[in-house]
């Protein structure tokens, strides 16, 4: 059986170290993080994350502003909004939940965001960071952030001599995870839906990430014998068993054949999940110490 990758114990790990931070700036500097999480409508599964989001960032000590817009608002109303935390220093991370009502266009909306407080890391600025390399200055996006911390614990910091095969080429996660495994000297291959033989080139990884929104996309017969399968997929599934109308997470990969397998996997949920959330509260005691130009600690 693989070595199953505890995402719950790294992220407590963090989001001790984030607290830690929080208080010696509250302590040296009388400053307090500040994380606005900016929500619109009423889509159940969004409003379980933002709670979560707020939750822990009032444990880590933050000053936690939950903004809930109605289902109504318009395109002007929330660009105002970002434009009103833009402009309050007391702020120092912006999150607009996606995805937004569909009457509403999310781009102009991320983009309006300041880079610096920008700790989903959607802005262009902060990607094209990521892109050219230059890690040390900008904020990365969460839930690759937060994998690459579970493949640092578990091979170290640099990735040198390993094949890493990333399924998905999304901006929020495969291409910037792409990018993070390649400045890690990983030799890295990006695959999606239009690789020729897919299951072959899976099989060629050491490193196997699955971010594709495909339940059980990936099947025992695609995992290269120890490598290490991190999943990123949610999928909601339905689950009779748990009774009617009733479901359950899942992820992109056939967990419990892979698992025989793999050297060490990342179950769903429990695995990348907390990361996501742990690596949010990062970002946003990063941007408070940048503000005041403090020196960064280390996740």
């Amino acid at each position: 059986m693989a070595h199953i990758i505890d995402g719950k114990t790294s992220a407590a790990s963090v989001t001790d170290t984030v607290a830690e931070a929080a208080a010696v700036l509250q302590r040296e500097a009388g400053m307090q993080p500040g994380l606005a999480v900016v929500i619109v409508g009423n889509n159940p599964a969004s409003h379980s994350y933002v709670n979560a989001k707020s939750r822990m960032a009032k444990q880590c000590g933050f000053n936690s502003m939950q903004y809930s817009l109605p289902e109504e608002t318009t395109q002007d109303e929330l660009e105002q909004l970002v434009a009103k935390l833009n402009a309050d220093p007391a702020v120092h991370g912006i999150l607009v939940q996606l995805p937004l009502p569909k009457h509403l266009n999310s781009e102009p909306v991320i983009q309006s965001i300041l880079p610096q407080k920008d700790v989903d890391g959607l802005n262009v600025v902060n990607a094209g960071k990521v892109a050219s390399g230059d890690l040390a200055s900008g904020l990365v996006s969460c839930t690759p952030a937060g994998a690459m911390v579970l493949l640092r614990n578990l091979h170290g910091p640099d990735l040198s001599g390993l094949n890493a095969v990333v399924i998905g080429r999304s901006n929020l996660f495969g291409k910037p995870m792409a990018l993070l495994l390649l400045a890690a000297n990983a030799t890295v291959t990006m695959a999606h839906s239009r690789t020729r033989d897919l299951a072959g080139v899976c099989r060629q990884a050491d490193i196997l990430v699955a971010a594709v929104g495909m339940p059980f996309m990936v099947k025992a017969d695609w995992v290269k014998p120890g490598a290490t399968v991190v999943d990123v997929g949610i999928n909601r599934i339905e689950a009779p068993e748990k009774g009617e109308g009733k479901f359950r997470i899942v992820g992109d990969v056939a967990f419990d054949e892979c698992a025989e397998v793999a050297g060490a996997i990342t179950p769903v949920p429990g695995g990348v999940g907390p990361m996501t959330i742990a690596m949010l509260m990062a970002n946003t005691v990063v941007a408070a110490y940048r503000s005041v130009g403090r020196p960064i600690p280390r996740f």
